[in-house]
């Protein structure tokens, strides 16, 4: 192959941005502190493989340590109806004190997130943490491995967790399923907040069709499905009404 500078490729300038952040759903991940106490925490660096997913966060947050602690979460996913509620959320956090980074950014300490962004928490069927009622698809979640990034850099060492949790329940508002069928979304009628840039957006329509659209979503499902049915519900089990509850 021969190697030739274009015009498309000279258009190209080099930089170093701060943040690499070109458009990622937001989620709103909810879990439990020491005491059972309700934490939600927005956030963006997350992509999912099947039904496993791979949260991106910072070592020393409190949704960090909650899920080292618990190893449960719910990931709720807020439609772009719902960004006002969701910036309520902006520079706060569970942690007291507030961890001296976060506070060099304007970030302060928030108890109660529910009651903050204006949500409202409802019991999971299998994890502690609760769903977000507002949410259009909220996905009950265990994690199953840890994994730190940058080992290789010794300033950044033990600063950021990645984790790698496998859903257990899929619930989601009737609005976003797609007509006549029990199992699917309709991209058409489920609207994500995106994250790019550190702004909120949501999606616009279809701009293309897609080819890998012709293959049957039933072709992709995955184990984990079946592995998901024989957990047991905790739905009769709300662990949030003793005398600690904070909602």
């Amino acid at each position: 192959m021969t190697v030739t500078t274009t015009a498309a490729e000279a258009a190209h300038t080099r930089i170093e941005p701060g943040i690499l952040y070109f458009g990622t759903p937001v989620v709103l991940l909810s879990t439990v502190d020491q005491a059972g106490v309700p934490n939600l925490a927005p956030m963006s660096s997350a992509f999912w493989l099947g039904w496993r997913g791979m949260l991106g966060l910072g070592a020393k947050s409190k949704t960090a340590q909650n899920l080292m602690r618990n190893r449960e979460c719910v990931l709720n996913l807020p439609s772009d109806a719902m960004a006002a509620a969701v910036d309520r959320l902006a520079l706060t956090t569970g942690s007291d004190p507030v961890p001296s980074r976060k506070y060099q950014r304007g970030y302060r300490h928030e108890s109660d997130k529910f009651g903050k962004a204006g949500l409202t928490p409802v019991a999971s069927e299998t994890v502690a943490p609760p769903r977000v009622a507002e949410c259009p698809v909220t996905m009950e979640a265990v994690v199953e491995a840890v994994h730190p990034l940058a080992e290789d850099d010794p300033a950044q060492r033990g600063g950021i967790l990645v984790f790698e949790v496998r859903v257990q329940r899929v619930h989601v508002h009737d609005e976003v399923r797609m007509p006549g069928t029990e199992d699917r979304i309709d991209p058409d009628r489920w609207r994500p907040l995106i994250m790019s840039f550190q702004k909120l957006y949501g999606l616009g329509p279809q701009v293309h069709p897609s080819t890998l659209a012709k293959i049957p979503e039933r072709l992709y499902r995955g184990p984990d499905i079946e592995r998901s049915r024989d957990q047991s519900s905790r739905a009769n089990e709300n662990r949030f009404t003793s005398g600690s509850q904070r909602w």
